[in-house]
């Protein structure tokens, strides 16, 4: 039984909603329009939910929680698979190139894509802020006690004076006589006095057992005196309790005085308070039981109040005060009362509760009071009925003050110290009981009243059942005891709390009693279920688990081996630590980590559950020596990668992403900065086992163990000790972190931003323990090479001297010049040496710096790569150089990230290798070159310089070498082939860091490379990242699903209806213009988008400036720049997840992708990813000219561009899924993704040829036609197809393609080559094309200002001359056209930066 039957039907509802809360790829759908009935085939959207019922039968766990990837990539080929049953099984009338539907429903499935990506925890603000991982103070510490302390020593002060009353006390008669139970009166003064004193030590001992009892009976001052000084000395710093009955001498003083006796007993003697606060120091506790009792207090609050400002400097002192009652009051003298009430309340609770209830109850004529003193059992053992009394009793009285009290005072009194907490319940008590003798206990620090709360009825019911039980289990040994029903039934009302309550709401005032609970182990399993539900609804939750006091009970829990406790504990730990990470030390000390190494290494829990084993064992080892070392030795290591290495096995179909992530997390924090843990890793070849995790489905997988792999990376390599110390163990490392590294480049051009953090942070650790050779290696990328050398490394540096202006290009591949004279020279022919630096740069996969034929190269010719360097004896070990040259190379790649973030870490990491970013104005261009066009995919950055870094502080090298070379007159070869002057960003050498404040801190200590230097290296996210997830409601769906859900079914009602609309119309009225828009663009609209389901256009221009605006309402309603690079330039605007939040996709032209949420909000937009979409590029190149388009149904997007390939991004992995083979030697300049078939998608080329590619073919290509070529005769690249798209229905073949000559062909690819139908738009100047949808429309525009629009048979429908403005002026030459989703509505953007907009009917239904 995983967690029980209990948690089972508990959880039912709960558990079906969380499936569909963290799924994020499906709707529970049950509208009509999803479930899809094509012929005899059923396909249902609910099938995933089904899939989670199968399991969730098997599995009766409700602590296994689903994470949000869970079966992602196998649902999601479910929804490829059905999308394609629907396309292939509908019967459609295919005429005249428009499909008819036949059925709703089908049109549903083919048109309504189900997934959504990128809306995962990652995508939130990754750009916006740094996620905090567990705290270690601030908020969190709050519940621990401030100190904890112990009553050391009790001084028992006994003013008796039996048989003498004292002159200011009429007693009446019959009077309260019972002292401890006592009757004074039944033997000898003197003995009934000793006997009293024995009993009250004996009551107290109860309370606690350990500290010194010191008794005093009917003393003198002096005697007084010496017991204060005599407890202080023995209680050290330690707290002394001082109790004081006064029932023989006369009540205190107005002035705070109390009264004891001279030696022959003739006087009374008074005693300030004062004094006695003198003697007995600090920290202390009295207790007054005598009339008049508040006097004392009164007197004690003055000389608080004035104590503290006479002694200089004084903190406010550590003393509480009980009292037995006001200033003005007497002690009650009822015979149904002991004498000394107040102290049997304190200390005796049970006897005297049951004795005052007794008389209040229906049972006083039944019960004989002299069996309450029978009671059977102790009080420690809660399975009697006096223990079981005194459980109840406990868990009411801390639930009251937990309730009442506030959080700090409740601590200090109730958790601070054993024998205080035990006497302030017993004191709520006395309140209780006395106020019904019109007596008032007063306390200080003062409490709230508290005698009328109504938990006390809970006591008086749980009372009375004991008491009805009591004669039979008297008179019947073997009679068994009935426990209470109290604490189930609390149990019940919590969880009716846990039903109804939130964060908002009062918090559950049964907290305490859970707590009591956990102590009895026929209600401990529900107990904990139960708190594990709470401690999910927040951190506040925890918070306040915490502040009752709940840490040490589950502690004490981890010792059990009960099986079915492991699971709700290792969830409940999860939340603790999520929340705190502080509480790491007590698992440690207390041995607690080897119950979750043992979890996490049994196989029948489930992965879920693992993950959070390993969560809780990552935090015990984060930044803690001592956990570190504990794990270590509990074999930590080898069980991560045990199951590691089961994940990475493709048979395994148990792993689950959350898991695997944790274990790479948990070993990445494990040997952080741990010499001895990285070097067990090494030996467990864990680099490979991390390495095959680096092409997992999901980011944070793959994010992670990069950071794994990174904090392998040993730091202080060189400087720690003598490498001739130990060669081999050297060498061997040396090895290792060479495979470490090789594997790291493979992730430089990740789609996702997570990982390539982490792959920054783990380069800047590299570049820390590799520095000098890595700054030799970049300085050669600055080194001038002669002029047959020109070639294509992308830092292009301008240096003015006299006038001049000299672009000197670095080669990529030139010789080696060591700053600081190693002795292999460099060949002088300039030809690439073997053995140089940048070598094998352009080798890596992906490399920026390679051309598109090297992802194809052999990757074994990075394998032969130790070289035979001589060892100095200081330095690093030298890898291979062209090892270093691809870090160089990554590091770059890295710093011109889309990313902000990632090129703000990737500039740190150039800056520890001696690069400097200098941004400066740009040169304008003189040609018609466009911006920054150079020779690599990722040019957009400004310029790096050479620096002398801050941590070249011990290196000693002359500042001189990192100034800039002399510089000659240019020579004239400098310049061929530039065209005049390019645009170029301009560099600045900066002689040294110092001003940038950087090597500020250093300064002081340049010899020490240790953890000054370390502070400046970019800190590792992913783990707080990640954590966030545990500390979010992990058993319940996150809110507003349903909301989401309806909005979701209103938008696909919307779009259904007028699908069915468009297909009908005949778009022939398509020149009614309803709106015109100036968006103020400097180089007109580029690119425009109609969102779908509001009146809202997207444009953007040139400049990668987008421009949000209402057409309706006509008003701007967000603008901003997709960056900040210099090189601007924009390719194509999609909308991702069109029927839930949109999120805009923004390609630019150097394939750079970055995709925007809440971009319509003005000034609120976020980033929600960027990425580089295009590797590598034609040799002899410019510029890369991406185009790209987005596929909904398959989450796939498509880039090409002056590259040999399409690549193929899987968005919801984020991942490059493919790189398809373009089978030409000419490059893409149109591309269209079919919106209905899966991996479909057609490519239009500069040469008029159009190719249509299916990715799921084996070498991705279906056909080949060239439709434009035949029919246009002028050369000079005017057959480029301009536009290409798929027409209406759900035909895969039939396409229209548009080249810049004018001619529209319309293509049915795979049945006959040449095309069926021909259109002559536009003579020589078609600048646009655009494909309805779903309506038979297409539309066409031309640079000589005007926009026609045809049907699917070629037939014109009309023509757009003319703005929709009062004077009627010619539209601009048209740039981009694009239609409306689900309307007949279509949006012109212009040269002039004019975006029209015009519908088939004036006022277009919304």
């Amino acid at each position: 039984m995983a967690l029980g039957d209990l948690m089972e039907s508990r959880f039912s509802q709960s558990q079906s909603s969380f499936v569909t809360a963290v799924s994020n790829h499906h709707y529970p759908n049950n509208s009509q329009y999803v479930n899809v009935v094509t012929q005899d085939v059923l396909v249902n959207d609910n099938r995933d939910r089904d899939s989670y019922r199968d399991r969730d039968s098997s599995n009766e766990s409700v602590v296994g929680v689903q994470s949000s990837n869970n079966n992602r990539d196998r649902d999601r080929d479910k929804d490829r698979e059905d999308s394609e049953t629907v396309a292939s099984t509908t019967s459609y009338a295919v005429g005249n190139g428009n499909g008819v539907v036949n059925g709703i429903a089908a049109t549903s499935m083919a048109y309504l894509p189900q997934n959504i990506v990128l809306s995962e925890l990652r995508h939130d603000a990754f750009e916006a802020c740094t996620p905090s991982g567990p705290a270690e103070s601030g908020l969190v510490s709050k519940w621990r006690p401030k100190d904890r302390m112990k009553t050391g020593c009790v001084a028992l002060v006994l003013c008796l004076n039996i048989s003498v009353d004292p002159p200011d006390v009429i007693k009446i008669s019959p009077c309260a006589r019972m002292e401890c139970w006592i009757d004074p009166f039944s033997m000898a003064p003197q003995k009934a006095l000793e006997t009293i004193g024995k009993t009250l030590s004996f009551q107290y001992e109860r309370w606690q057992p350990k500290a010194k009892y010191k008794i005093q009976l009917d003393p003198t001052v002096e005697e007084v005196k010496k017991l204060c000084n005599t407890c202080r000395k023995y209680a050290k710093s330690e707290r002394v309790l001082f109790h004081y009955n006064g029932h023989g001498v006369p009540k205190p003083t107005a002035n705070g005085e109390i009264w004891f006796f001279n030696r022959s007993y003739t006087q009374y003697i008074p005693l300030p308070i004062s004094e006695l606060d003198s003697w007995l120091k600090t920290p202390s506790i009295y207790v007054f039981d005598c009339s008049a009792a508040g006097m004392i207090v009164n007197a004690f609050i003055e000389l608080q109040d004035w104590t503290p400002s006479s002694s200089s400097g004084s903190t406010s002192r550590d003393c509480i005060l009980l009292a037995a009652c006001e200033a003005h009051e007497t002690l009650p003298q009822s015979h149904e009362f002991p004498a000394d009430v107040f102290t049997s309340c304190l200390t005796t609770p049970i006897k005297i509760a049951l004795r005052w209830f007794c008389t209040r109850s229906l049972l006083h004529e039944s019960l004989d009071y002299s069996l309450i003193d029978r009671i059977p059992g102790r009080q420690t053992d809660r399975k009697t009925l006096l223990g079981e009394l005194n459980w109840i009793f406990t868990a009411i009285t801390d639930t009251i003050a937990w309730n009442v009290l506030p959080h700090d005072l409740f601590q200090r009194l109730f958790r601070q110290d054993l024998l205080v907490a035990s006497l302030f319940r017993n004191f709520l008590l006395a309140e209780r009981i006395m106020r019904s003798a019109n007596c008032s206990p007063v306390s200080y620090p003062m409490l709230p009243s508290t005698h009328q709360h109504h938990m006390w009825d809970a006591w008086d019911m749980a009372a009375e059942i004991c008491l009805s039980q009591l004669p039979t289990l008297l008179e019947d040994p073997n009679a068994e005891f009935q426990p209470s029903p109290f604490f189930t039934e609390q149990l019940t009302a919590f969880e009716v709390w846990l039903d109804h309550g939130s964060e908002f709401k009062k918090p559950p005032e049964q907290l305490p009693i859970v707590l009591q609970v956990l102590l009895s182990q026929c209600h401990r399993f529900r107990a904990l279920v139960l708190l594990g539900r709470f401690l999910d609804m927040g951190q506040w939750a925890v918070d306040l688990a915490l502040s009752v006091g709940i840490f040490p009970y589950v502690l004490k829990l981890l010792q059990t081996t009960t099986p079915e406790l492991r699971q709700i504990l290792v969830f409940i730990w999860t939340k603790i630590l999520a929340l705190d990470k502080s509480c790491q030390v007590d698992l440690v000390k207390d041995g607690g980590h080897t119950y979750f190494i043992r979890f996490l290494d049994s196989v029948e829990a489930y992965p879920e559950q693992r993950a959070m084993a390993a969560f809780v064992l990552t935090v015990i080892v984060d930044g803690h020596r001592k956990g570190q070392e504990a794990c270590i030795e509990a074999n930590l290591i080898h069980v991560c990668l045990k199951h590691l290495q089961g994940g990475a096995a493709l048979n395994d179909t148990q792993t689950e992403p959350l898991f695997l992530q944790w274990l790479c997390l948990c070993l990445g924090k494990l040997w952080e900065d741990f010499t001895e843990a990285q070097i067990i890793g090494l030996q467990a070849n864990a680099s490979t086992v991390f390495s095959l995790l680096l092409s997992e489905p999901q980011p944070e997988v793959r994010a992670s163990a990069v950071f794994a792999l990174g904090t392998l990376l040993d730091v202080g390599f060189d400087s720690s000790r003598d490498v001739g110390d130990d060669e081999r163990d050297d060498d061997e490392k040396v090895g290792a972190e060479i495979g470490i590294v090789k594997s790291l480049l493979t992730v430089v051009s990740d789609g996702s931003p997570l990982v390539r953090a982490e792959l920054a942070v783990a380069l800047a650790r590299f570049a820390f323990g590799h520095n000098r050779h890595l700054k030799s290696i970049a300085a050669a990328y600055w080194k001038p090479q002669s002029n047959s050398v020109l070639s294509s490394l992308p830092f292009t540096v301008r240096s003015s001297v006299s006038g001049y202006t000299t672009p000197n290009q670095y080669s990529q591949i030139g010789p080696l010049s060591r700053v600081g004279g190693d002795s292999q020279s460099a060949p002088r022919d300039g030809r690439v040496s073997s053995s140089s630096p940048l070598a094998t740069s352009g080798i890596m996969h992906g490399s920026p710096l390679s051309d598109d034929s090297s992802q194809h190269s052999d990757p074994g010719v990075l394998n032969d790569c130790v070289t035979n360097g001589v060892v100095n004896q200081t330095k690093p070990r030298q890898l291979d150089n062209a090892l270093y040259s691809q870090c160089v190379s990554a590091m770059c790649t890295l710093a011109k990230d889309p990313s902000p973030r990632i090129s703000g870490l990737g500039r740190r990491v150039l800056s520890i290798i001696g690069i400097e970013q200098v941004v400066t104005k740009s040169a304008k261009s003189t040609t018609g070159v466009r911006v920054g066009e150079s020779s690599t995919a990722v040019n957009s950055l400004a310029g790096l310089a050479r620096s002398s870094s801050w941590f070249d502080m011990n290196g000693g090298h002359p500042l001189s070498t990192f100034r800039t070379p002399p510089v000659s007159p240019p020579r004239p070869s400098y310049l061929t082939g530039l065209g005049g002057m390019r645009r170029v960003c301009s560099l600045e050498f900066r002689p040294n860091l110092l001003d940038s404040g950087l090597a500020d801190p250093i300064l002081g200590s340049p010899a020490v490379p240790g953890s000054s230097e370390r502070s400046f290296l970019p800190q590792s996210t992913i783990y707080n990242w990640s954590c966030s997830h545990f500390s979010k409601p992990l058993l319940t769906g996150a809110d507003g699903t349903e909301e989401i859900q309806a909005r979701r079914e209103e938008r696909e009602k919307f779009a259904l209806e007028h699908i069915t609309k468009c297909q009908h119309s005949s778009g022939s009225n398509l020149h009614n213009p309803i709106a015109r828009w100036d968006t103020k663009f400097e180089t007109g609209a580029k690119t425009a988008l109609l969102q779908p389901f509001s009146p809202i256009v997207v444009a953007a221009d040139e400049g990668e400036c987008i421009r949000i605006w209402n057409y309706e309402e006509a008003t701007l309603l967000n603008s901003f720049s997709n960056h900040e690079y210099p090189d601007k330039g924009i390719s194509k605007l999609c909308m991702i997840n069109e029927l839930d939040d949109s999120l805009l996709l923004v390609a630019s032209s150097d394939g750079s992708v970055r995709i925007w949420k809440d971009y319509t909000s003005r000034g609120k937009q976020k980033l929600v990813t960027a990425f580089s979409s295009i590797h590598g590029h034609r040799p002899g190149v410019r510029s890369v000219s991406a185009v790209v388009d987005w596929q909904q149904q398959s989450g796939y997007m498509y880039a090409s561009g002056e590259i040999s390939s399409t690549m193929v991004w899987d968005l919801d992995k984020e991942q490059l899924l493919s790189s398809i083979h373009l089978a030409s030697d000419c490059s893409v300049s149109t591309l269209a993704a079919s919106q209905v078939h899966v991996g479909q998608y057609a490519a239009g080329f500069v040469d008029g040829s159009v190719r249509l590619y299916d990715i799921r073919t084996p070498d991705g290509l279906v056909c080949v036609t060239r439709p434009h070529t035949r029919r246009v005769e002028r050369v000079g690249g005017i057959e480029r197809v301009v536009g290409i798209g798929f027409q209406p229905g759900l035909d895969p073949a039939k396409i229209v393609s548009a080249s810049q000559a004018g001619d529209i062909q319309f293509l049915d690819i795979r049945n006959q080559r040449d095309a069926y139908l021909t259109i002559d738009a536009h003579r020589g100047s078609l600048t646009a094309l655009a494909i309805h949808r779903h309506a038979p429309l297409i539309a066409s525009g031309s640079a000589k200002q005007l926009i026609k629009v045809f049907n699917l048979e070629g037939e014109q429908l009309g023509t757009i001359r003319y703005s929709p403005t009062f004077m009627a002026q010619k539209i601009g030459s048209v740039s981009c056209l694009a239609f409306h989703p689900y309307q007949i509505l279509l949006a012109a953007g212009a040269a002039d930066a004019c975006v029209s907009i015009y519908a088939d009917e004036i006022s277009p239904p919304r």
